[in-house]
């Protein structure tokens, strides 16, 4: 059995409270995601911040270093030049030896941690040393200090790998000396020991895995905090990190420490000096209070998404109870209460819809009155309950034998009822209303007898003819079987009723 209007209606209202729940679950989750947008948003702007802070805090400390370190070598560098320049002067071949020892080494310069600056003939042998003026015989001609500037007249300032010197371990800084026609003619040496370096890095707040590496343009690192004798003086110029350092002047990359796998942001500020300065920080300790900030944000978040949900939860059930309980309402509203049928007010609705239907298509639409013989007899000789049970009855009957969607079966009034059947023709909607009054005989034979009479009706509307045309015919036909001895059904035609006898 259908109820085409009222469960349309139904439907519509139950669709809307199903789209109120899922706009509401789209809403809220549209809400939350866009909360996390913006807090993705943010928590990325904060870190690329800290990124950017760590960086120039770094390549500060970096420049820092640099500016100490080159500015260092490069007066001992303009010494060892300018002690290189003195022995060109053919002059100084004259002299003795102490004037040669002042004129040579009275400006250069001086520091804790500088060595003395010595001269190494051609042949490597030790010929001036700024400390005195009777050296102890030394022969250095085997040292790369030595062999590098003998053997390649370009090379410039030269810087040692660390070794040992003048009994401390040092870097040596040496230039060539050269003959008036561009022979070679010895070195000129002097060192800066490691300690200070030491002292340097002291002098530093720096965390415990903080690195500073200090390497030559060839790639050979010759001091590094911490200081590790498996790294330094080993040289890492095939080194991916390395490579870039030397390849550019200024920049940062992101690296694995070689030593102890620690990942670090590496940063340098100036790679034309002599010595180039490589400040590593590991990505941890860079990113620890921004991870804070994030777990923070993240745990609003979650709390806001759990918070949402269990409201969206509630909300939902709210919904949905409601909608059961609005639901039930008006299902009660268009039932009626005894049969289980629709009643006379949503009957009414459905026939003036599929009425109007019927006109714009032209189709038939037919008809079943039905009522219960001898109802109120039965009434009084049995009791009102009994009569209840009665109605219930027929009304399963008539329930159990309509079952095309768009048909309606309704409680007319009392103990009639009528049955809607849409697109049948009359010996069609008669066929169906022989099948209802059998269903009721079967039945009633163990209910004392009960039986109905039925008037069916069916019509093709015109455009202005109104449904209770169609009403009265089926009413007329009813009265029809009623007269002709009840228990049977009646076909109204426009002509005449006749009677078919079951």
């Amino acid at each position: 059995m259908e109820l085409p209007i009222a469960l349309r209606w139904l439907r519509r209202r139950t669709f809307r409270w199903q789209l109120s729940s899922k706009l509401l679950v789209i809403s809220l989750v549209v809400t939350v995601l866009a909360f996390s947008a913006v807090c993705g948003s943010v928590l990325l702007d904060m870190r690329r911040s800290t990124e950017e802070l760590a960086r120039q805090t770094m390549e500060n400390l970096s420049a820092t270093i640099d500016a100490d370190v080159n500015r260092n070598v490069e007066l001992y560098d303009k010494s060892l030049q300018s002690v290189v320049k003195n022995l060109a002067l053919p002059e100084l071949a004259e002299v003795s030896k102490p004037i040669l020892h002042l004129i040579l080494f009275d400006r250069t310069t001086t520091a804790p941690h500088f060595s003395p600056i010595q001269v190494f003939d051609a042949a490597g042998n030790l010929s001036l040393d700024a400390s005195t003026l009777k050296p102890a015989p030394e022969r250095r001609g085997d040292e790369e200090f030595f062999t590098a500037h003998r053997d390649n007249p370009d090379v410039g300032l030269f810087i040692s790998r660390p070794m040992l010197h003048q009994g401390g371990y040092s870097i040596v800084l040496s230039r060539r000396i050269a003959t008036p026609n561009g022979d070679f003619n010895g070195v000129v040496v002097g060192a800066i020991r490691l300690g200070y370096f030491h002292d340097l890095f002291g002098r530093l707040r720096l965390d415990e895995l903080d690195v500073v590496s200090i390497l030559t343009h060839g790639g050979v690192i010759i001091m590094r905090r911490p200081f590790d004798l498996d790294v330094v003086g080993k040289d890492f110029s095939q080194v991916a990190g390395v490579i870039e350092t030397l390849a550019r002047r200024s920049g940062w990359f992101s690296g694995t420490g070689l030593d102890d796998g620690v990942p670090r942001m590496y940063v340098w500020s100036d790679s034309s000096h002599p010595l180039v300065v490589l400040v590593g920080k590991p990505w941890r300790n860079i990113l620890s209070l921004w991870r804070k900030e994030a777990i923070r944000l993240g745990a609003i978040l979650l709390v806001l998404a759990s918070f949402v949900a269990g409201v969206t939860i509630f909300l939902i059930r709210e919904i949905d109870r409601r909608a059961r309980a609005e639901q039930r309402l008006e299902e009660l509203s268009i039932t009626d209460p005894l049969t289980g049928l629709t009643n006379r007010r949503k009957f009414d609705a459905a026939i003036e819809d599929e009425w109007r239907r019927a006109q714009r298509l032209q189709t038939p639409v037919a008809l079943l009155m039905i009522d219960a013989d001898h109802f109120k007899s039965y009434n009084d000789s049995f009791g009102h309950q009994a009569g209840d049970q009665m109605l219930i009855g027929i009304a399963v009957c008539i329930a159990d034998s309509v079952h095309r969607v768009g048909d309606c079966a309704a409680r007319f009034g009392g103990e009639e009822f009528a049955v809607l059947l849409p697109g049948l023709s009359a010996i069609a909607a008669l066929s169906v209303a022989e099948t209802i009054r059998s269903k009721v005989e079967q039945w009633s034979v163990d209910q004392t007898g009960v039986t109905i009479s039925v008037g069916t009706a069916s019509l093709t509307p015109g455009p202005a003819t109104p449904w209770s045309v169609l009403v009265e015919a089926a009413d007329k036909a009813l009265y029809a079987a009623k007269a002709s001895g009840r228990n049977r059904s009646v076909l109204s035609t426009p002509a005449r009723e006749w009677p078919l006898v079951a």
